[in-house]
């Protein structure tokens, strides 16, 4: 494996192995694809049906009842899709299965029957489960032996994250809301092939790195509580070690737990939407749905409880740390996700998006300038990585030539068609890229605090990530202030909307990088696995409870009005964010002097 490394980091391309841009372009174009459809989801779902773009005419509360399943799946899949690869495929052929199973999904759902864009749904979160953990298992395993140079890998790889959100978002959405749904869809689709093409054509590069397991596996052991796994070398400690091995109850908790979400994960559309009850059933006021979910929510808790007594006192008082620090997870993510629903369905029908004379022109300059410089940015590193290995993968840069080609003649094709009309209709899928965008212009200046001697602990970052967002939100509720009781649409300034995803991209980049950096610091090394579960599961969570509390904008705008929907998202993370600013003396205390 050793020598594998070696050779990759033999050629370099802005210090860094030319293995790792086949990773950060095969992520850009899953992003691309991912990003680029899930924008539409919510748009299509609930545009009317008889339209010049014709939708399927659903409520905001159904269709986002179906999004927030579909999110939570996505995080829910990884977990098996990690597994399987560590055990029989290696990461490189699950990423493959993974890439292959996207493209077909983003085929089915370009149909737009019920049937196809169900089907197509379904092969998306398989897909995303293979794809998701194993391409950043492939970085981990190419830079052992090289930790120092791993965060800069990390943040290329995000950067390629983000740039594929971004131009997915932004030519999807156009495609879709110009020239039809299906041209988004199948958008999607045509990137995430050629995505999959060039990284199995370049699969020689990596030798065995990320292939298949060699079956030599390490004897599982029961999960240690203490910190360091016992040396080898001295069997008295490891005689001596205190277990804690997961017992009957404990599989029995997570397995009806398990079942419990899941049926409510799924009942919740089918019984909105297909008018289908899986658990047909009443306790007292409550839908068999909800107390389903509530049981499973205590048995998981239950769960927790006994485990995390049964540790040695300093890994128990981590994992609480641990524990809390994945509520306010749900909390932000809950209220987060929003950008994909509520923002975009309040982008759609209560911003002004017409632009005339100068704003029309300064919108279309800085749109411009937004859309091509990245793209310079990033097609220069493509003619890097050419020189640097054509003639080791020399069919995988065409086809990446082939893919950027078209990204430029889309790229280009929009822009003329911006440019040629009178005044501007931005449209409602554009303002999810600037997330994207003020995350790659932002985290510099994040990481730059985070490495000065004003690094605030893990929980004053949740604190103020959580009140960063819930001023995103100030804003929306500020600037509806004048709609009144039960508009359907409104014209308000998309200044207010812009501003929100500001905050909202400042809060999450003091929230989305802490959480999984502390865990891997709190956890001892054998419970890293099932920690890291626990971690999908809280956004999983939240994912759902975004879709639930999303889906309530026409209920609550038409029985108090759309201020009052946003007022409730700006209240609940501050005064979530403040809680944990109060914690922080308890949690530094739980946390043991990691930092």
């Amino acid at each position: 494996m050793n020598t594998d490394i070696e050779n990759l980091f033999k050629d370099k391309v802005i210090g860094h192995p030319a293995g790792l841009f086949v990773i950060f372009f095969t992520e850009m174009w899953e992003r691309f694809s991912f990003y680029g459809m899930r924008i539409l989801l919510i748009l299509f779902l609930t545009a009317p049906l008889v339209d010049s773009n014709a939708g399927w005419g659903w409520t905001s509360e159904n269709a986002l009842s179906l999004i927030g399943t579909y999110g939570s799946l996505l995080y829910l899949t990884p977990i098996l899709g990690g597994w399987i690869a560590d055990n029989y495929t290696g990461y490189r052929v699950a990423v493959v299965i993974g890439c292959l199973l996207m493209t077909l999904g983003h085929a089915a759902m370009a149909l737009e029957t019920t049937t196809t864009f169900y089907l197509g749904l379904g092969l998306l979160i398989i897909g995303t489960g293979f794809f998701k953990p194993n391409m950043t298992s492939m970085i981990s395993d190419m830079y052992k032996g090289k930790e120092s140079k791993k965060d800069g890998a990390y943040t290329i790889y995000y950067m390629g994250v983000n740039a594929g959100a971004f131009f997915g978002m932004m030519l999807c959405g156009y495609l879709a809301e110009n020239y039809g749904w299906s041209y988004g869809f199948g958008l999607a689709g045509i990137f995430m092939l050629l995505g999959l093409i060039q990284f199995w054509l370049a699969k020689d590069l990596f030798g065995s790195i990320g292939g298949k397991p060699s079956g030599v596996h390490e004897v599982e052991l029961p999960q240690n509580i203490n910190e360091e796994s016992p040396k080898e070398d001295n069997t008295e400690i490891a005689q001596t070690e205190k277990l804690n091995p997961f017992t009957l109850f404990d599989k029995i908790l997570i397995l009806l737990s398990s079942v419990g979400g899941l049926l409510y994960l799924f009942n919740d559309p089918l019984e909105k939407i297909e008018k289908l009850n899986l658990l047909p059933f009443t306790v007292g006021d409550m839908s068999g749905s909800n107390v389903v979910v509530i049981t499973a929510l205590i048995l998981f808790l239950i769960l927790l409880v006994t485990r995390i007594s049964r540790y040695l006192p300093i890994v128990r008082d981590r994992i609480i740390a641990v524990s809390i620090f994945g509520v306010f997870t749900v909390f932000f993510f809950a209220f987060f996700e929003q950008a994909l629903g509520s923002m975009t369905l309040f982008a759609r029908d209560y911003t002004d998006r017409s632009l005339v004379g100068s704003s029309a022109m300064i919108f279309k300059i800085v749109d411009l300038l937004l859309t091509t410089v990245p793209l310079i940015i990033i097609t220069w590193v493509l003619i890097l990585l050419s020189k640097k290995t054509y003639k080791k993968i020399g069919m995988s840069n065409i086809v990446l030539a082939i893919a950027f080609i078209g990204l430029w003649i889309l790229v280009i094709f929009r822009l003329i068609d911006k440019f040629s009309q009178d005044g501007n209709e931005v449209d409602a899928s554009w303002f999810g890229i600037l997330n994207s965008f003020f995350i790659i212009t932002l985290a510099p200046l994040f990481s730059k605090w985070w490495e000065s001697k004003y690094n605030p602990s893990a929980a004053m970052k949740y604190g103020i990530g959580l009140v960063l967002l819930g001023l995103g939100f100030a804003f929306l509720s500020y600037g509806t202030g004048d709609v009144p009781q039960g508009a359907k649409t409104a014209s308000v300034s998309m200044v207010f909307l812009i501003m929100a995803f500001l905050f909202h991209t400042m809060g999450e980049l003091c929230i989305s990088p802490v959480g999984l950096s502390y865990l891997s610091k709190l956890v001892p090394g054998r419970m890293i696995g099932f920690m890291f579960g626990i971690w999908y599961l809280a956004i999983a969570i939240g994912q759902k409870a975004a879709g639930k509390m999303g889906g309530m904008i026409d209920s609550i705008s038409e029985q108090y009005s759309i201020s009052h929907f946003f007022l409730i998202f700006t209240l609940i993370p501050i005064g979530v964010g403040v809680i944990s600013i109060i914690l922080n003396p308890l949690l530094k205390k739980l946390m043991h002097g990691v930092r």
